[in-house]
């Protein structure tokens, strides 16, 4: 039922319209009066009405006020002007303020009805299309839409001027009007070096979880980073944003205690800033916070307060000083499993800040890079790579045995690291396109299916659904929903084209259950209305 609020100062016609008139009959319910606008407005506020019918003419506040402040206050209201004056003056303001009817007194039933009639389909027809947007929007956003990436990695790296930033994020219907800004990484669990993790339920549930929590709010703006993290652009007031923050981690947190108690799980998160153009340098600060994941895997929550001793300038100390724990080669061969190349220089910078005062030993520098070399020759041999092969292309061995800066170091550690994520990406890609070629043809099989679902093809060709989502996108160039949306568009096309099935029974035989959100998906993609295409509106 609509709810509707009449204002008319006269009681005799205000008493007779809510008595006589058949509200509920129309899909109405009548949820309040008033005599004039002042004593409406506050009611108005607290009833929240559909359809506003109002005299123009009453003392204390008229009925052109109201209306304005109104469709101010409440752009969705339908307004419905009563005037005793056919006045064009009158009509002319009521346009400028927005009023969706302008009745003449005396006012007949019928009229009145018709106009109800009329604003009850705008209103059902405008939430419909404002839920099929958002059907869509859920749709592609769950799914990581590749566009929103390309995007925020340009924001990232500077390559966008503040109103390149706007104009873009118009395009792509983010809305980024805020104060502040910061940026949070957070985990999804991870992936085996050189192999796919097979599919899990808990899994699944897991990421399912996560996307549905973020994709709620719209303080969160989502999109996946690398196959095994997201990152989340948190926009807010400032006084907002260190419980915008507070929420990031405990979402991630009670998340992973309900579907994956035993796995690791952790989030970075930036200091806020009030510049989208500062954007690049809180994206490098939270790169190097999420780094140190692999230095202090017992530390979940990566702030610059909780990391503060990482990313400190250090401070002179004998070498028997140093906590063998920052040079255990655990943290190197975490960082060889799953960190990707992207992340390599964040935490080369982090590890060589972590054991800065122990720099000065040249023993302890020979044994950092053979502690490296030799853990880079084991992985590779896991791999089946033998140790002549793997560092074949690399310069940067014959450090060893000589004096070496920072900078060296530096450069050591990274070329090596490099080289090892380059093998593994190697090993494990041909296991994935042979996975992606069976996802596709399973997709290929099935698009016309409601029921299809990323989890349903991750199961059925037993990976999990994160990491089926990641290489889809990477190697297709489109995120899963947009591929099937796309197979359907152009089986929906093909029968439009071909056969005398109503629009409909087109939607049915192309996976949509719910015809209306099928023809506002078709515009949406193809710029015309099935019943257009057909007609030859859009043609490949």
């Amino acid at each position: 039922m609509l709810r509707v609020f009449l204002v008319e100062d006269e009681s005799i016609i205000r008493e007779t319209l809510r008595d006589t008139v058949p509200w509920s009959q129309y899909g109405y319910s009548f949820a309040g009066e008033a005599g004039d606008g002042e004593m409406a407005l506050p009611l108005i506020r607290q009833v929240k009405p559909d359809v506003l019918i109002t005299d123009i003419r009453m003392p204390f506040m008229d009925g052109l006020a109201l209306s304005e402040l109104v469709s101010r206050e409440f752009p969705e209201m339908k307004i419905v002007i009563i005037s005793g004056y056919d006045d064009f003056e009158y009509a002319r303001q009521a346009i400028n303020i927005g009023v969706d009817r302008y009745l003449l007194k005396p006012i007949t039933k019928k009229a009145l009805l018709n106009a109800l009639e009329e604003l009850k389909e705008k209103i059902e027809g405008e939430r419909a299309n404002r839920s099929h947007l958002a059907q869509f929007h859920r749709e592609a956003e769950e799914y990581e839409q590749y566009t929103r990436r390309v995007f925020f990695e340009r924001v990232v790296a500077g390559q966008l001027s503040v109103q390149e930033i706007y104009e873009s994020a118009a395009k792509l219907d983010i809305d980024l009007r805020a104060q502040c800004y910061t940026i949070a990484f957070f985990s999804v669990l991870p992936e085996p070096a050189g192999s796919a993790e097979a599919y899990s339920e808990p899994g699944a549930r897991l990421r399912d979880a996560l996307l549905e929590h973020f994709l709620k709010y719209p303080e969160y703006i989502l999109l996946r980073w690398n196959l095994t993290t997201y990152a989340v652009l948190l926009k807010g007031e400032t006084a907002q944003m260190e419980e915008l923050t507070r929420r990031c981690v405990d979402a991630v947190r009670s998340q992973y205690a309900l579907h994956a108690p035993e796995q690791n799980w952790y989030v970075a998160a930036g200091r806020p800033t009030q510049r989208l153009s500062a954007l690049p340098a809180c994206f490098e600060e939270v790169s190097r916070l999420w780094a140190c994941r692999y230095i202090l895997p017992r530390q979940h929550v990566l702030t610059a307060d909780t990391v503060s001793f990482l990313t400190g300038t250090g401070s002179d100390c004998q070498l028997d000083q140093l906590d063998a724990g920052k040079v255990d080669p655990a943290i190197l061969s975490g960082v060889m499993q799953s960190a990707s190349a992207q992340e390599i220089p964040s935490f080369v910078d982090e590890y060589i800040r972590n054991v800065e005062e122990a720099l000065s030993s040249k023993p302890f520098c020979q044994y950092l890079m053979l502690s490296v070399r030799f853990t880079a020759a084991r992985f590779a041999a896991a791999l089946g790579v033998n140790q002549r092969e793997a560092f074949a292309p690399l310069t940067c061995l014959e450090l060893v045995g000589r004096n070496v800066t920072a900078a060296d170091l530096r450069g050591y550690l990274s070329a090596i690291l490099l080289r090892i994520v380059e093998l593994r990406d190697q090993a494990s890609s041909s296991q994935f396109r042979s996975l992606l070629k069976q996802a596709v043809a399973y997709i290929d099989s099935h698009f016309a299916e409601e029921s299809l679902s990323l989890n349903q093809v991750a199961r059925e060709v037993n990976i999990s659904a994160n990491y089926l989502s990641a290489v889809f996108s990477q190697e297709m160039g489109a995120t899963f929903t947009e591929y099937v949306t796309s197979k359907r568009m152009d089986r929906a096309k093909e029968l439009l084209r071909t056969t005398d099935k109503r629009s409909g029974e087109v939607a049915a035989a192309v996976g949509y259950r719910d015809p209306h959100y099928f023809s506002f998906l078709f515009k949406k993609t193809q710029g015309c209305t099935p019943r257009d295409y057909r007609g030859g509106g859009k043609r490949p």
